[in-house]
């Protein structure tokens, strides 16, 4: 019993700290789509170009749609099957914490070194990355990943770097339909 008191708050912290950067992704496609029709790929420069992202963000995420499509065994091409395009959207998440009970903020005894308890004010932004496949003779949606998660607000910009690739391989395990790992 011990023995599970001392290491359930440490599996609580890793809980917590997990559930903060992993990666919820969903898909959704046009099921009387034939996928293994499509062999090359292009960026839809019109579409990416509405991303309301900085372009640097734009050249990282398109980087690492480029290598997760290459290894998928497509071919880049002037005159491609599919068609590629990103749109994003974030939220800022405020959390305020107060630790005073009450309407005195005192605990559960009257205690003058707890008064009004102390607060806190975190924020962190939760972004969603939409990767949209494009059949390129329609010019239909067929296919959309979607991932969410908590952004890195570090200025490092290989953890920014390695988060956009998390989120992009992350969305890319659902295509092909059917193929998830």
């Amino acid at each position: 019993m011990r023995k599970l008191l001392k290491t359930l708050p440490i599996l609580l912290l890793f809980m917590v700290a997990s559930s903060c950067t992993s990666v919820r992704v969903v898909s959704d496609y046009d099921k009387n789509t034939n996928f293994d029709n499509y062999k090359t790929f292009a960026f839809f420069k019109t579409g990416i170009d509405k991303a309301k992202i900085s372009d640097l963000d734009k050249r990282r995420i398109l980087r690492a749609i480029e290598s997760e499509m290459l290894a998928k065994g497509f071919t880049k091409s002037e005159n491609p099957d599919l068609l590629v395009s990103i749109f994003t959207k974030s939220r800022e998440n405020i959390n305020v914490y107060n630790n005073g009970f009450g309407p005195y903020g005192y605990g559960w005894g009257w205690s003058p070194y707890y008064w009004n308890g102390y607060n806190s004010v975190r924020s962190n932004t939760e972004g969603s990355l939409y990767i949209d496949l494009i059949d390129a003779n329609k010019k239909e949606l067929v296919w959309q990943g979607k991932g969410s998660g908590y952004l890195s607000s570090s200025n490092n910009i290989e953890k920014k770097e390695a988060r956009i690739n998390e989120f992009v391989a992350k969305i890319m395990t659902k295509y092909p339909p059917g193929a998830e790992q």
